[in-house]
Order: structure tokens, then sequence, then C-alpha cells
């Protein structure tokens, strides 16, 4: 059966506006993370205990959000052809927000035992949550340019590239900082796994521009 062009169209954009509301939620995970960060380079508990709360709240609403991205798709069906690329894309960012979890109970651990993180190491990871956060942000620039042609979408995936570039060099110079220095071995081992969690979700933010580059061919 052939579907007019004006109702592909239209699911097209019902698919992208519940992608785009999905990411949303997960940008805000991972700004919350950032926020956190700066709690913890400054000692604020208090801050951070909050921030946490708020982050798990947000990641059952990701959840939530990713839920209903497939039940639409589902309700969609096969008129849109397009529709694997749509899940895709959000699975991949939803992984994205799960990591931001980890990276949140971990930060809290060390702040509860009072463990001491030298100021040089604090500051590097303040550096480099930042980059990670810039780059999940030019991935939420390229998914809002989806609706605007393939050209303007494929622009801003490539700032993403750029952008996760710059993480790669941050998190190999905070790594080398971590196992050199004389912290306690429990801190260290957290450490290390708050920046593998925050260089994989910047790996995932590339790995979703690169499944929004075919859906701006499929747009």
């Amino acid at each position: 059966m052939v579907f007019p062009v004006e109702t592909e169209e239209r699911v097209k954009r019902r698919a992208l506006s519940v992608c785009q509301d999905h990411l949303r939620k997960v940008m805000e995970i991972t700004r919350k993370i950032s926020q956190m960060v700066d709690s913890f380079v400054k000692g604020d508990k208090k801050s951070a205990r909050q921030l946490f709360a708020e982050i798990r709240e947000l990641e059952d609403s990701v959840n939530v959000a990713r839920r209903t991205v497939a039940q639409e798709l589902a309700e969609i069906g096969a008129i849109l052809i397009s529709r694997e690329d749509f899940l895709r894309f959000t699975n991949l960012t939803s992984e994205i927000a799960d990591f931001c979890e980890g990276i949140a109970f971990r930060l809290i651990e060390i702040m509860e035992r009072d463990w001491k993180v030298p100021s040089d190491i604090k500051e590097g990871l303040s550096k480099f949550s930042e980059a990670v956060f810039e780059t999940i942000s030019k991935l939420r620039e390229t998914a809002i340019t989806l609706g605007y042609g393939s050209n303007k979408a494929l622009e801003k995936a490539r700032e993403v590239e750029v952008a996760e570039r710059i993480v790669d060099d941050l998190y190999r110079e905070l790594e080398i900082k971590i196992v050199s220095s004389r912290i306690e071995i429990p801190v260290l081992l957290l450490l290390r796994d708050i920046t593998q969690l925050l260089e994989d979700a910047a790996d995932k933010a590339q790995d979703a521009s690169d499944a929004a580059r075919i859906l701006a061919f499929a747009m």
C-alpha cells in the first residue's frame, strides 16, 4: 500500500518530536552532573545530595520517555521505514542517562566518606565534565536541526565529533593524573570509574550523532 507523502512526513515529524523530548530529558541529567561535579569540587555535600536525588528522579523520567518513543514508533508501524533508526538513536541516548546515574552515585559516595581528592584532580574533573556536557549539547543541537534539512544536521554532527575528540584528550590527561597520584585505593578506583563513565557518555553521544546522520537522510 502506498501512503500519501503528507502522511509519511507527518509521522516522521511525530517520531522526531518524541525523540527530541527524550533527548531533552537526557540533557537535563547531564547538566545536573556538571553541577554535581562543581559541588564535588567545592565540597558542598548538601547541594550534591540534592542533585543526586534529582538525577535519580530524572533517570526515571528518561526511562518513561524512552518507552513513549518505543510505543509511538510501534503505533506508527510500517509506514515509517526509518523507525529502527529512530529507536537506535533513542536507545543510545538513554545509555548516557544510565552512565550519569553511575557517575552521581560514585561522586556522592566519595563525599559522604570524606575521602580526600587532590585539588588538581578536582579541577581536571571539572574541566573534563564540562567538555562531556559540551559534547552532549552538540548532540542535542544535531537532533534539533534534523527537522531543517540534512546539510545542517550533518554539520552539527561533525561538531559532536570534534567535541568528542577534545573529551578523549582530557580523559587521557586526567587518567594519568589519577593513577600517578598518592590517593587511597578506594578513591582511586571510584575516580577512575567516574572518568570512564564520563568518557563512555561522550562516546555514546558520538554514536548517537552517527545515528543522527542516518536519520538526516531519512527526514
